[in-house]
Parts: C-alpha cells; sequence; structure tokens
C-alpha cells in the first residue's frame, strides 16, 4: 500500500470505530446473543468442539472502512462457503461456457450432500451444493494437488487481504468421515462430470472447506464482490469483473441450503452459509456483511448470523426488490453524516 493508502486505511479505522453504525451492529450483538436456539453441527467430530457462545458481526464497505464487534477474531471453518469463491476461480480457470458444461446453476431441493444429478444433463445442479462444489474443485488447474491449493489459498488471500491456514484435524475429520462425498464423486465420474483424479479433488475440496476464516475476513470477501471483485481495503482484484455477476447470482438462488427461497424472500442478498457457523452476505455496491454464530438451524444455518441478516435488510433497505424507502440512511450511519446517501 502506498503512503496516501496508509493514511486512508487509518482514517476509515478511525470513522469504524466511532460510527453509529458500530454502535448499531453492537446494539444486534446485544439483541441477539442471548438466542439459545439451534444446534452446532456435529456430523464432522471436530465441528462439535465449536462454543455455541461464540458470535461475531462484522461489516466492510467498498471503500474500506470495517466495522466489528464480538468474536470477529475467532477462527472457525469456511466450509460450504467456499464455495462460492471456488467457483469464481474455475469460472477464471476455464470460462463461463466450460463450467457450465460441468456444473449447472439451477436451485435444487434437495440436501445440499444428496447423491443426485440433473436427469436431463448429469450435471450437479449448482455449484453450491456438494455434488456441484466436487465438480467445481476439480476444474482447478495446476499440476499436482498442492499447486492447486496453494493456487485456491493465493485466491481467499486476495480476497481477505492475508495468509490463510487449513485446520489439519477438520481436514482429517472430513477425510475420515466423507465417503457419501466419495460416492457423489464416483457417480460424477461415471457421466463424464469430473476427472478421474477423485482422491486429489477430493482431498482438494475437504482441504477448501477446512480453510481457517473470520467474520471480519467473511465481511471483506463479500465487500469486495460488492465492490466488483476488487478488496477495498488492499485494492486488489480476487476476481474478475464478468464473473461476478455469475457469483452473486448463484449465491442469491442456491447460497443457504434448501432455505435459499426464504432467504431470497427475506433478505434479498446473495449470501453463502457454512455448517461451521459462518455467513457472508453481499449488498452490491454498498457492503459486505460476515456473522459467526455456531448454532445452526434445521436447514444447516447459522440462526444468530440469520437474524442479523434480516434485520440489517429491514432496517437499510438492503433487498433489491424493496422500493421503498428504508427506515435508515446506510451511508448517513456509517459516516455519522446527515444528508442523501451516496450510493
Amino acid at each position: 500500500m502506498t503512503p496516501s493508502s496508509n493514511l486512508k486505511a487509518f482514517a476509515d479505522s478511525i470513522t469504524a470505530t466511532t460510527s453509529p453504525f458500530r454502535s448499531y451492529l453492537s446494539d444486534l450483538h446485544r439483541q441477539y446473543l442471548p438466542l439459545t436456539d439451534g444446534a452446532v453441527a456435529d456430523y464432522i467430530p471436530e465441528l462439535a468442539l465449536a462454543d455455541p457462545s461464540w458470535f461475531g458481526i462484522a461489516a466492510a464497505t467498498v471503500d474500506g472502512q470495517v466495522f466489528e464487534v464480538g468474536d470477529c477474531d475467532q477462527t472457525f471453518t469456511v466450509q460450504s462457503i467456499s464455495k462460492a469463491f471456488v467457483y469464481g476461480l474455475a469460472l477464471e480457470d476455464h470460462g463461463r461456457d466450460y463450467v457450465n458444461s460441468k456444473v449447472g446453476v439451477e436451485p435444487t431441493g434437495e440436501a445440499f450432500n444428496a447423491i443426485v444429478l440433473d436427469e436431463a444433463t448429469n450435471r450437479p445442479y449448482n455449484p453450491m451444493v456438494n455434488a456441484g462444489a466436487i465438480a467445481t474443485a476439480d476444474l482447478i488447474k495446476g499440476k499436482d494437488g498442492t499447486e492447486r491449493l496453494k493456487r485456491m489459498l493465493d485466491m481467499f488471500s486476495r480476497y481477505t487481504g492475508r495468509s490463510h491456514d487449513i485446520h489439519v484435524p477438520v481436514f482429517l475429520s472430513e477425510k475420515a468421515t466423507g465417503n457419501r462425498n466419495r460416492a457423489i464423486a464416483y457417480l460424477m465420474l461415471n457421466f463424464g462430470m469430473v476427472s478421474d483424479r477423485i482422491d486429489e479433488t477430493l482431498d482438494l475440496y475437504f482441504q477448501q472447506c477446512s480453510i481457517l476464516v473470520t467474520a471480519r475476513d467473511l465481511s471483506l470477501m463479500a465487500a469486495t464482490l460488492a465492490n466488483g471483485g476488487i478488496n477495498p481495503v488492499t485494492g486488489d482484484r480476487a476476481l474478475d469483473q464478468r464473473y461476478v455477476q455469475d457469483v452473486v447470482s448463484v449465491m442469491l438462488t442456491c447460497g443457504m441450503y434448501d432455505s435459499s427461497g426464504d432467504w431470497a424472500y427475506r433478505v434479498g442478498m446473495p449470501a453463502k452459509s457454512g455448517v461451521g457457523g459462518g455467513i457472508t452476505a453481499v449488498a452490491p455496491g454498498k457492503l459486505g456483511i460476515g456473522t459467526f454464530s455456531p448454532p445452526l438451524d434445521a436447514k444447516g444455518n447459522s440462526v444468530r448470523g440469520i437474524q442479523v441478516c434480516q434485520t440489517l435488510s429491514q432496517d437499510f433497505g438492503l433487498h433489491p426488490f424493496n422500493a421503498a424507502a428504508p427506515p435508515r440512511d446506510l451511508a448517513a450511519w456509517i459516516n455519522g453524516s446527515e444528508g442523501t446517501n451516496s450510493w
């Protein structure tokens, strides 16, 4: 970063500390912290070790301000949230037409780990279910598993502005309990949807789900998509702009497991959740939201995270199809000033 950009980052950090928007997020945190609904995921043994009281909310604007309340430095595994961003990398590697020949974009009411393909095309329905995510991981270029994983980690670093590690116990736990995903992969091999490097691709998929992130990371990942693929803090391009629309569109229709329709109806922001307790949500042209709270509802989505995103959407008019004036002006609350919304 240049000296001038360092100065701007410092100024933005002061604004983020004193902004009324941070106080608003603190109020949301206090409001939803007492929620005890949901249960921590335990189908992967390591995930069951998460503390159900962990709760973080972060938001990053497209001009580089970052707001954090609660457990925003607590690391957790990204899990299915990785699917959206790996899909973007596959699009960069092969282009839209080829990726679409291997993975569809249609929502499905089936469970995320269902062993089912589109009967007409033999493709997995979309990149957000396990079948589609495995097919997408198979598309990531590299001479071997090590190079492919490095490219994936480098991609995540461009979104977050920092380096990332694999949580090895979770990776090994995923691998040891991953027979259902192996069945999905071999079914797709039978129909020519994936290559024959099944073990390497499955390891890559298990590793991508085991990448450690924070709520702050998730907010920056979403803000990067909201900013046309450019990280608003570092200025680095994380995703070719022509593929941002593809990624956020599938996030909107398929990103919240089989409650994606209800999410689109009530919240409206493109989003992706993971069974580690994270949600990343995109308000295009405005900001990205990252939440972390391990207790999940019956569909596999964070209970507190859903409440936070729904309230933010309602209070600041973040649903793209809501034509009514929002109760609060987002720009004014973030910048601590009255006046016309600058977005």
